[in-house]
């Protein structure tokens, strides 16, 4: 969610998502965000082990930095 605009963005939706299918899921919102990308600061995630290095590094790589929560006790 863009908070400045109220955008929702919402990516593929699969019953079984694996660590390649996100991290591609990654590369195509950045490839639709375009030239808004460089307004984006942080990607909020939890710690699920389908986000991968590979998934992580999409939004590094564009400067974005990953903050991840803690996972309910």
């Amino acid at each position: 969610m863009e908070i400045s605009t109220c955008r929702v963005h919402v990516l593929g939706v699969t019953g079984h998502p694996t660590g390649p299918w996100v991290a591609q899921q990654a590369r195509n919102l950045m490839i639709e965000l375009g030239d808004r990308v460089e307004g984006v600061r942080f990607l909020i995630r939890d710690r699920d082990r389908k986000f991968t290095a590979m998934f992580d590094e999409v939004f590094t790589a564009a400067g974005i930095r990953i903050l991840r929560v803690r996972s309910a006790s």
